[in-house]
């Protein structure tokens, strides 16, 4: 039995097979449902952000739970299978542990430290939950994941200046627009990144925020929240005509904007040029639109690139978020190897006990004759003999439990006593 993960991210995969592979938050429970019905699967969650795509499994074999993985891919992103794998990264057993636990602490993100992908892990574990695919292996696992985030955002400076999708992406559109004071400022969205979004509009300084939905009434709760101004999907593209940045975050499935309804936009614009930050997976945006005169068009990559510059001179604060990283593995280990040898251990003292009484059963004749209190002695000196001699493989095992000598030593009992 393993423990996988296995998925692609910003950093293996093109931006534009990486949106293909993107698993919605309303196909979730389809996915798990095809996951968990998986021959060599037995536990499985779903981790779907902006920037990755990863399940996370306990899989009967590796090689089998990661031929199942691979075929979901491929069914989900309509690709063949051979395409898939040369996206796709594996980790199993520790360095599956390792990396879920990374992930949580930020530093597999695009933006090094993001606090957003804790409740993204949070959210994929209970939704996994929910849906019936989370058992004793994950959920402990999970639980532990989430202890490492928020333990590493609490004892380090991961999190300090740029740490979420949504600042990265307010600070690349005020470096690409000459500053946004002063400007008109669209975000198309209202959901969990386009809250992130105003409030670092906010924090910038920007004045004029305009929010579109939609839903109508969730863009006016966020326009209430920033002080900004809703605006209807049917008046987009005039309003569109006097904005300086539009920034999309929705979870559409299908492009919002082509090249074409660009082009006609930046006519109408006449000379006003606008810069588009694209933060949606998949993309909102035509890709093609870039290319046209006037328009400033950046996607995640871009804002990859962005905080890989900020994040020069922050190798102490990476180095000891990966010593705390590498101390939560090592005590999960600890902890679950710990659980794992008490029903071996109470097996072999069961084991021990039974033939102690299976003794004193076959020697009871020979017994018969002595008095209570003597037969209660020999009773409890059997005993006492069982738990001397069974007393150091105990403790040993106990002590090493969590390494690789630990499973030796569970594997040889195992073996040597048949338990």
């Amino acid at each position: 039995m393993s423990i996988v993960a296995i998925g692609c991210n910003h950093r293996s995969t093109p931006l534009a097979s990486l949106e293909r592979m993107t698993i919605a938050a309303d196909q979730l429970p389809k996915a798990l449902a095809d996951l968990g019905s998986a021959e060599n699967l037995s536990e499985v969650v779903v981790l779907s952000t902006c920037n990755r795509v990863e399940i996370y499994a306990f899989a009967e074999r590796f090689h089998g739970g990661y031929q199942d993985i691979r075929e979901f891919f491929g069914r989900h992103a309509g690709l063949p299978p051979e395409e898939i794998v040369d996206h796709l990264y594996a980790h199993h057993d520790s360095e599956a542990v390792r990396h879920l636990f990374s992930v949580t602490a930020g530093l597999d993100s695009a933006v090094i430290g993001e606090h957003e992908i804790l409740g993204q892990v949070r959210d994929a574990w209970e939704r996994s939950t929910e849906e019936g695919t989370v058992g004793s292996v994950l959920g402990p696992l999970f639980r532990h994941a989430l202890e490492t985030g928020k333990r590493v955002r609490t004892d380090t400076a991961i999190g300090r200046g740029i740490a979420s999708v949504s600042q990265a992406a307010v600070a690349l559109a005020d470096d690409r627009s000459g500053g946004l004071a002063g400007k008109r400022v669209l975000v198309l969205g209202a959901g969990e990144m386009a809250e992130g979004t105003v409030k670092s509009l906010g924090a910038a300084g920007t004045t004029d925020v305009l929010i579109a939905n939609r839903t109508w009434e969730r863009a006016v709760r966020l326009a209430e929240v920033c002080g900004g101004t809703a605006v209807a999907l049917a008046d987009l593209a005039d309003t569109l005509v006097s904005v300086d940045v539009l920034v999309t975050t929705t979870g559409a499935q299908e492009l919002i904007f082509e090249a074409g309804e660009v082009s006609s936009l930046i006519e109408r614009k006449a000379g006003r040029e606008l810069v588009i930050v694209d933060v949606a997976l998949p993309r909102d945006v035509d890709p093609s639109a870039g290319a046209l005169p006037g328009v400033t068009l950046l996607d995640m990559d871009d804002i990859g690139a962005f905080v890989d510059k900020t994040m020069e001179g922050r190798s102490r604060v990476v180095f000891n978020v990966e010593a705390i990283v590498d101390q939560e593995v090592t005590r999960y280990q600890a902890v679950t190897s710990a659980r794992e040898v008490a029903p071996l251990v109470s097996a072999l003292r069961r084991r021990g006990h039974q033939i102690a009484d299976d003794e004193l059963a076959r020697f009871s004749a020979k017994l018969a004759g002595l008095e209570p209190v003597e037969r209660d002695a020999v009773q409890a000196m059997a005993k006492g003999i069982v738990n001397k001699l069974l007393h150091e493989p105990t403790v040993r095992l106990k002590d090493a439990a969590g390494h690789a000598r630990g499973d030796r030593l569970a594997e040889s009992l195992r073996d040597l006593f048949d338990l």
